[in-house]
């Protein structure tokens, strides 16, 4: 389990093809800030993007690990394929803070920057999300964009998707990796834990007594 609270903006560095098939997925090695890994081990679970991935070496003296990543995973989200800017998340303990929302780090779909700009002191981000992922959608609902839980402040049904508008805080721009989108960017969604509970027991058909 995560928080949606950036511990760390890493990079990754290489993206090495685990073989020469489509089934293939990919070794990819990340640069980490300065002692970030300290406190980390073999077989620890660590959110890039938001994806909840597995470390599977560790290089102390440079800051360095890598994990391996399914070709599943990455048909499935977004920006973990290539070298590039990723949010990093250690998995959450027992006795931390959850300062963001309960998050899963498994990603729900990928949605499109279709807006990007100042407002004021603050930064104005709207998110064209896949239909599927609609009725996850709320106003002061919990969304998390690339691993960072944020706050939708307003939500608009489109032909084509659900748009949600979000306000970020100078702050979140400068602690994540967040100012490197641009419109037409894609971005890895999760959406609230519990709505997807809540969704699950309104659509189950009733039970006869006894079953």
């Amino acid at each position: 389990m995560f928080t949606g609270i950036i511990t760390g903006v890493g990079r990754i560095t290489a993206a090495q093809p685990l073989g020469d098939s489509p089934q293939h997925g990919k070794r990819l090695t990340l640069q980490c800030p300065a002692r970030y890994l300290d406190d980390v081990t073999l077989g620890d679970s660590i959110a890039l993007n938001g994806a909840c991935m597995t470390v599977t070496t560790l290089d102390m003296a440079q800051q360095q690990f890598t994990i391996d990543i399914s070709a599943e995973s990455l048909a499935k989200t977004a920006g973990l394929d290539a070298a590039g800017t990723v949010n990093l998340e250690k998995a959450l303990r027992a006795n931390d803070r959850l300062g963001g929302h309960l998050v899963s780090g498994h990603v729900d779909g990928v949605g499109r920057v279709t807006r990007f700009e100042q407002v004021g002191e603050s930064w104005l981000l709207q998110i064209l999300a896949p239909q599927s992922l609609a009725k996850y959608l709320a106003y002061k609902g919990s969304i998390v964009v690339n691993g960072v839980s944020l706050t939708v402040n307003r939500v608009d049904d489109l032909a084509d998707g659900c748009q949600m508008s979000i306000n970020l805080i100078p702050h979140t721009l400068h602690n994540t990796a967040l100012g490197t989108l641009a419109v037409g960017s894609q971005v890895n969604l999760e959406v609230d834990l519990i709505a997807r509970y809540v969704e699950r027991m309104l659509s189950e058909a009733p039970r006869k007594p006894g079953i």
